[in-house]
Order: C-alpha cells, then structure tokens, then sequence
C-alpha cells in the first residue's frame, strides 16, 4: 500500500465538516449546567426562582424522570445527574435551564442556588486506603504472576527497588462533549461527539426504554477525543430526557471547565518496580505493583502493570494493581490508558538497573527479549522490537554517547525507552458498493476523529479493487450504517480494515473479476446498475492463543540548562514494530502526535487538586499546560516493515495510542543522563532540576 493525504482534508480546513455542536436542527432550545460545588454530600434544596424569571429562560430542572440503572463501564459516570440527591464529586450537575439562547440558558444556569447537607472534606489521593478493585473497569486479573519471585529475587546479584507516580492530566480536547436531542414518538436521534456511536446508542437505548433501533446516532467527525469521549457522559441522557419532557429539541454543550468534570481524566497513579538481575544483566525477578485514585462510584482500573507481563523475560514475575477510592469525578481512559503511565515506571527502573550494572541500556534491553509470552507462554503473533531497538540506536547515533556531554551552559543527555501496546481487537463491518461508472461508496457507522480513517479505508478497498484510492467515497459517521465497534483502543486500522476488504472481496466474487478490467467495464457486464456486499469481522478463537501487542523504542536528546533548569528536547527517534502500516502518511503523522503528547506527560501536564474543595484547580488551557509548537523540535518516526496476520486479516495493529508510550521514560533517562538527577515524579518541572 501506499500514502494517501487525508478525504476529510478539505471539509475540515474549509469549515464544512459539521461537529455535533454545528449540526442545524430546528426549533432548537439551549440547554446549560448548573454544577455542584461540594465533592460530598447530600443535595438539601435547589432554589430555581431567579432563574425562571430570567429573560428567555422556558425551563429550569433539578430532577429529570428516573432511568433504570445501566452496567459500568458502559458510561463514563454509572449514577446519573439529575436522578438522586447524592452527590459524589464537585461539578455533578444539580440543575439543567432550557432558554431560547444560549447567552440566556448560561445566565440563567448562574442563578440557580444549590444548599447541600452532610458535606465532608474528601478523601485525596495517597490518603485512602488500597482496595482490590471490583467495578466493570477491571477488564484483566488484578494480580498476576509465575514463577517464585522472592526465591528469584535472592539470587540476583543488584537489585533496583523505587517508586514512581504519575500525575492527573486532562484530555483537553478542541472540540467540547457536545449533544443536540430530539424525540419524534419513541424515535430518538442524538447528534453528539462520540467515539463509539453504537455504545451511545445502546446506552440511550437502555436509559429510556425503547428499542435500540429507535435510538440514531449521528457523529461523522470528532475534534479530539483520546479517550475522553469513548464511554457515554451525563450531557447526552440529560439532553435526551429535557428534549423527552420538554418536546422540543435541547442542544447542550460543554463548556471547557465542564469538560475538566464530566468527561473523565486520568488518574494519578503511585507504582513500585522491583527489579533484580545478575551481574551479567540477565534479569531474574520483576515486581511491578501498582495504585491508582478511582471515584468511589465506579472504581476506574489504570493497569499500570499490564505491560511488565510481557516485555522482558524473567523466571519470576508478580504484578498487582489496586485502587483507592477518593471523592472526585470519575477517571477514564486515556490515551495512553495503563501502559501510558506504567511503561514510565517499568523503564524507568530498568535504566536505573542499566546504570546499577554499568550496561549499556538498550543492550540491558535485548539481553532480556524473551521468545514467548513471559506470563502466558503464548507465542507472540509478530514482535519486531529487537529490530526496533538496534535501528532506533542507528538512526540515533546512540554509539556516540558518552558518560558526560556538555555545550557551553547546556547539559546534554541522551536516554531511551521501549514503548508498548496492548492490542485491542473488536467488531467492525461496512457495506461496499461498485456503481455502474466505477465509482466506489463505502459506508460504516465509524466516526473521523483525526486519526485519517477515511483514508485508511480508501487504500483498504482500492487494494482489492484494483482501482485508485481516490475513486473511493467514504460515507460514515451515522448508526444507520453498518457498525463499527468505535475508535477506542487503537482498533480500527485492523478491524475496519479487515471488513472493508471482507466487502470488497465479496462484491468482486459477485462480479466475477478478471484481471485488467475496469470496475466500471465489470458491473456492465453485469448487467446491473451496481454491485453491493456488506463485509463483517470479529477476532476469531485461533488468535486468541497469541500474545499480540505493538512495540517501539524511543531515544531522546535533551538539553538542560545548568543554571536555570529549564529542560529543551532537540530530537527524539523513534521506530515502531506495529503490524502493516497502511497509509504512512498518516502513521507518520499519528505517531508524531503521539510522542508530543508522551513529552506533555513528560514535563508539562499536571492537573491539580484542590485538597479541600476536591476540585481541579486550573479548569481551562491557562492553567493546565500542554505542548505548543515552539516546544517540538525535530521527531523521527520510523517503522518496520512487518505484518501480523493473526492480529487482523489485513496485517494491521491499531497504533493511534503507541506513540504515547515510552516518551516520558525516554526523556526522563535522558534527563538524569545529563544532570545525574533520577526524577521519578512526573511531570518534571523545573524546580526538581535546581
């Protein structure tokens, strides 16, 4: 396959790709949030009289007729506003005004008084105590292990024990959670920003009642999300139930500090690494435990560990993961979910270990590859990251690192990092169509969220087609069309992928192809006006014996100045073993996002919470800061050439979330590289350098 630059491209850079908060509907009623400012307590009354005798102001509600309760993690909060009067973190919504602008519903939201009883301080992260966790969010044992690890941790010859912490951070994406609602009978159509529109619908679908074809939702593109808008948010049944007792259509947005409560966060997570080795450098024992902060409603699982399973060999190996509940809004995943984080700590620790045994870090790392599974004894479906460690050390020029390296007031220091992924495997189908001038319309509920889908799915379907990536047309973004499970968990390159070739396959058995004939010349033959099939794909029971995952290694350059602190990162390389890459340019593109957003990680993004009110201080992107172009210097992302046709029939792993992994490890070694200061706290700020 070959480069293609993005279909979605020009609607976007002209204005007419149309956003969920966009879309026009008429007779439209504007509905805005009155938040909870308490992290614990019972809600006394809600004085709404100010606020209907606002100007324009058609509705105030505090309590919306009850939904049934509906499974975890299915939304991103299971106890929904406005149904109770318990409120389990600061900015839950106790209130909802409908007015005929949008000015007047936020005015008139402003008006409404809340007074609340049994109000405690919270409970903060560090002060709970650790549970094993229980909730839906626990989608993998919480404790795992072979071997005997405190016989093999005796017989190493150095042991590296430390503790790391990651820090809150926000998703912060462009576009705002956004839903416009509206009932005809019992038809619900929702247009709302979503990453996996058929979850909305089956959500919607289970809150009020109906049936789940009497749900619509409409999505084709999304500003950004990275996991904040994969599960179902309280914004989408609270439109939906106002436009249910109002009879009007409710468009309700928002706003950026909303976003900082009410979709989800990652958490902060406090992780313990254990390593021992003998002197030679060949590990023997690997201890990763884990904990993460998790609202007391729905006990959100980081499995910050996950990855310690599966990429070193070791006779012994134990993980644990806990959680401690505490008062504030629910995390979520995001990207990248449990190995972002946990990858900081495993990597961490092994170049403290590197350092320890006076081993080079990337030969500590390819002493200790292991052949199959460490945890499971699976064989790995394709795992390329020996190729990945040696290339990335080329491209480097990692054979000229030398004990100090300085210029001028500039401390430089050189680390890297192995990067890893789980990879995530769902169902997706879309129907392909040939029309009789040769024209191809493939249509699938897949939403565009920026990571280049359309594309994807023109090479997909030009490959078996045989004609050219740009007589494709990509229809998507709607529950009416075949589903697609969501681009969530870096699925959709394989699985997308794979049904699309699944319909383009069997339209070209339909026609009875032959080769060097045009599709258009093959359809007249047909005798048909045009050539349709539907494709489908589902992981199936032979692939689950593998260990499939994707892999990487990132080196990093930084410059630290010797007197003020301050941390530059000049370049990063980085080279990905992740299955068949379809379209390079945008692999290139995704991956180049990726690691900006590991180096937000790495040094800028905190989230800060109030210890007495139990609310993020710093609701909007003057507070909390994330990377801008003057930070990013030069990034080289290369990839292996390899295919994995046991993860996906089309060869392909997801790779959107990858690229966020190992960064933060990566300039983190490089800092102590250059300042002999090991930082084991994340972000790095300035003031742990001085």
């Amino acid at each position: 396959m070959t480069s293609v630059v993005r279909p979605d491209g020009p609607a976007k850079l002209t204005g007419r790709a149309t956003y969920a908060a966009d879309t026009q509907v008429p007779d439209v009623v504007y509905a805005a949030l009155t938040p909870a400012t308490v992290p614990f307590g019972q809600l006394a009354s809600v004085d709404m009289t100010a606020a209907l005798a606002a100007p324009g102001v058609l509705a105030v509600y505090d309590e919306l007729p009850p939904m049934p309760p509906m499974p975890s993690p299915m939304l991103g909060h299971s106890m929904i506003p406005l149904q109770g009067k318990q409120i389990h973190y600061d900015g839950q919504p106790v209130a909802m005004v409908l007015a005929e602008t949008l000015e007047q519903a936020q005015y008139a939201a402003g008006l409404v008084t809340a007074t609340y009883t049994d109000v405690r301080r919270p409970v903060l992260f560090g002060q709970g105590e650790e549970v094993v966790p229980a909730g839906g969010h626990t989608f993998h044992p919480t404790d795992e292990s072979v071997g005997d690890f405190d016989a093999e941790v005796k017989l190493a010859d150095h042991v590296v024990t430390a503790t790391y912490t990651t820090a809150d951070r926000h998703h912060s994406a462009i576009e705002p959670a956004a839903t416009i609602a509206w009932w005809e009978d019992d038809q619900l159509t929702l247009h709302t920003s979503t990453q996996a529109a058929g979850l909305a619908q089956m959500a919607a679908a289970m809150a009020f009642e109906v049936a789940r074809e009497n749900v619509r939702i409409v999505c084709p593109f999304v500003g950004g999300g990275f996991g904040s808008k994969g599960y179902v948010w309280p914004h989408v049944f609270l439109a939906a139930g106002a436009a249910k007792v109002s009879g009007r259509a409710v468009k309700l947005v928002m706003t950026r500090a909303q976003m900082f409560s009410l979709s989800g966060h990652q958490p902060a997570t406090s992780q313990t690494v254990t390593l021992g080795a003998t002197a030679a450098g060949k590990l023997t024992a690997i201890r990763h435990h884990g904990v993460n902060a998790a609202a007391r409603v729905d006990q959100y699982t980081e499995f910050t560990t996950h990855a310690s399973t599966w990429l070193y060999d070791s006779p012994a190996i134990d993980v644990r993961t806990r959680i401690q509940e505490v008062d504030r809004p629910q995390p979520t995943p995001m990207r990248a979910p449990h190995e972002g984080p946990g990858v900081f700590a495993l990597e961490s620790a092994m170049d403290e270990l590197a350092h320890r045994l006076g081993i080079d870090p990337v030969e500590l790392r390819l002493r200790n590859q292991p052949s199959v599974d460490p945890l499971t004894g699976q064989p790995f479906s394709a795992r390329s990251l020996v190729e990945c460690l040696q290339q990335g050390a080329e491209r480097f020029g990692w054979a000229d690192r030398k004990p100090e390296m300085r210029d001028g007031d500039d401390l430089i220091g050189w680390g890297m990092s192995v990067s890893t992924m789980n990879t995530f495997r769902n169902t997706s189908s879309a129907r392909l169509r040939v029309q009789s001038d040769g024209h191809v319309v493939v249509e699938t509920s897949m939403q565009e969220i920026g990571t280049g889908l359309p594309g994807l799915v023109q090479l997909a379907a030009a490959e078996i087609l045989g004609c050219d990536p740009g007589d494709v047309e990509v229809r998507h973004g709607d529950t009416a069309l075949p589903p697609h499970f969501g681009t969530v968990g870096s699925i959709s390159a394989g699985a997308l992928g794979a049904a699309v070739q699944d319909a383009a396959t069997a339209v070209m058995e339909k026609l009875q192809a032959s080769p060097g004939r045009s599709l258009a010349d093959l359809v007249g033959a047909s005798g048909l006006e045009f050539v349709e099939s539907e494709g489908h794909w589902a992981p199936d029971e032979k692939s689950s014996g593998y260990s499939i995952r994707t892999y990487g290694a990132v080196f990093a350059e930084v410059r630290v100045d010797a007197d003020l602190g301050l941390v530059r990162v000049p370049r990063i390389v980085a080279v990905y073993s992740a299955g068949r890459i379809i379209n390079r340019l945008a692999a290139r593109s995704q991956m180049t996002g990726g690691i900006i957003w590991g180096y937000g990680q790495a040094l800028l993004e905190k989230s800060v919470l109030e210890p007495n009110l139990g609310r993020f201080l710093s609701r909007n992107l003057a507070g909390y800061v994330v990377p801008v172009n003057a930070d990013i210097q030069d990034i080289d992302v290369s990839f292996i050439d390899e295919e994995d046709r046991i993860a996906s029939p089309i060869g392909a792993k997801g790779i959107g979330e990858l690229g966020a992994t190992g960064v933060s490890a990566a300039i983190a070694n490089a800092i102590f590289h250059a300042t002999g200061r090991r930082i084991r706290d994340l972000p790095i700020r300035i003031h742990d350098l001085l």
